[in-house]
């Protein structure tokens, strides 16, 4: 029985940290539909970036803010995760997906200026992460149904930096070991502002 039931409150004790074997295995397929203990560890997950982006709150439960966070990071061994995206327009989108997959890409990529952020790394790294600028990914929802996103600029990012830690990548293995701020050769790649 998991914890992470719909009325607890994930904190920062609860987010597995670099050196923790499960952010580097590539987690297992959930079965579909999915269970109740898998729909309410989604709801748990999302539940905590909303908490995380809340003035109040996240000072309330000291929370860093995210806007992504894969079962993996709270030490489950599942492909899932959860994202919530606030725009400067309109209602923030909310995403509890399972068995996410990019299924095509655009050549061009794009990156973080200042680079990404990660709950699960508590140092700071430096450095450019390149990623396309524009995915199509299909998963299935929280009820079990297949749906197909497409998605561009920072949305495109957090779905690649949340995929990657479901396939046991961390963000930073993508930036130039000899030159952090080193961009691919012969790509279309501009930064992402």
């Amino acid at each position: 029985m998991s914890k992470f039931t719909k009325d607890y409150i994930i904190k920062m004790e609860d987010i597995v940290r670099e050196g923790d074997p499960i952010l580097r295995e590539k987690t297992k397929e959930v079965t579909i539909p999915p269970t109740k203990e898998d729909r309410e560890e989604l709801e748990c997950m999302l539940q905590y970036l909303k908490n995380s982006q809340d003035p109040v709150l996240s000072e309330k439960y000291q929370l860093r803010a995210g806007v992504g966070l894969s079962a993996n990071q709270i030490g489950l061994n599942k492909r899932m995760f959860a994202a919530y995206i606030k725009q400067e327009h309109g209602e923030p989108l909310e995403f509890m997906l399972i068995n996410p997959k990019i299924i095509s890409h655009s050549t061009a990529m794009t990156f973080i200026p200042e680079s990404e952020g990660c709950l699960s790394i508590d140092r700071p790294i430096v450095g450019y992460v390149p990623r396309y600028r524009r995915i199509t990914v299909r998963a299935y929802t929280i009820n079990g149904e297949e749906v197909k996103i497409k998605l561009k600029d920072y949305e495109a990012i957090v779905f690649q930096h949340e995929i990657d830690h479901l396939n046991g990548i961390l963000f930073f293995d993508h930036i130039n070991g000899k030159n952090p701020f080193e961009l691919p050769a012969n790509v279309d790649i501009s930064p992402l502002y």
